[in-house]
């Protein structure tokens, strides 16, 4: 009798533990989320630098993920990773990738698939659901919903449709500067200038609106162990800086957790969630 009571409160004390480790996400969770992904640099560049003022304001406004890594060299399986979970055997950024368009679970078709929506928002995308592998300063390697056979044509977008009127976003959103303004080809300093001008006024609208603006990094520039700055701001976000090891695959399971997807894409199924930045 002891022994089945003791197993009775074991039982209870993991389920218990279990419900804990979500129990910081937002319930109703962000109505809307904007990920805008940056190129090529390691945490040590951007944090505390001056040529990022307004990148360091959102970050020290928000929660800032200090041991966050990229998945891999160079962009593309970055990209395919954080989006699906699995480089998809990617290891180059030629164009098309070997094997597209993949089938794989993806976070798009999850939503999709949960009655959610989902588009991506690529500067320099020369049309809607256009597969180019190049247009100015566009490069398919930083677009992975292009090569995924469940996201339909209409959630691979130019920049240009992204709203002024932040209540017709998706559900979640992609933004992907072209290759001047993502710290590519381009300074610091013209990234830091193009984020505030294309998305301050969201970063404003969203504490108030149950939304949330996060960036991140591919990869970083090979200085270190692919640390990567990540933060994000808005509502239920509580600003600090948080120290769990983080990474591509910690930003899709969180995004599959907040929206309940019934499936987990790749290795997001065995990741560590967000949380504990949350009001």
């Amino acid at each position: 009798m002891q022994r089945a009571t003791k197993r009775v409160l074991l039982t209870a004390v993991l389920l218990a533990l279990a419900a804990a480790s979500t129990a910081c996400l937002p319930n109703p969770p962000p109505v809307h989320i904007v990920i805008v992904i940056e190129e090529n640099h390691s945490d040590t560049s951007i944090m505390g630098n001056p040529a990022a003022p307004y990148m360091n304001s959102l970050a020290q406004s928000g929660a800032q993920f200090s041991e966050y890594r990229a998945v891999t060299h160079p962009s593309l399986p970055n990209y395919l990773a954080m989006f699906s979970g699995s480089t998809q055997g990617v290891t180059s950024d030629a164009c098309p990738a070997p094997g597209s368009p993949y089938a794989a679970t993806n976070i798009g078709g999850e939503l999709l698939a949960a009655g959610k929506t989902f588009v991506g928002y690529s500067e320099d995308l020369p049309a809607v659901g256009s597969t180019q592998c190049s247009n100015g300063g566009y490069q398919r390697k930083h677009n992975p919903w292009s090569y995924f056979s469940d996201v339909p044509a209409s959630s691979n977008q130019p920049f240009t449709a992204f709203p002024s009127d932040f209540d017709q976003l998706p559900t979640v959103s992609y933004v992907v500067p072209n290759q001047q303004h993502d710290m590519h080809d381009g300074t610091i300093a013209q990234a830091d200038t193009w984020l505030q001008d294309n998305l301050d006024a969201y970063a404003q609208w969203a504490p108030s609106h149950n939304s949330v603006l996060i960036v991140t990094w591919d990869e970083d520039d090979f200085v270190g162990d692919n640390k990567i700055a990540t933060f994000m701001t808005g509502a239920h976000v509580k600003p600090g800086v948080y120290g769990t090891n983080y990474d591509h695959y910690s930003l899709l399971r969180t995004l599959e957790e907040l929206y309940g997807t019934t499936t987990h894409a790749g290795a997001a199924s065995s990741a560590t969630v967000i949380d504990g930045c949350w009001n």
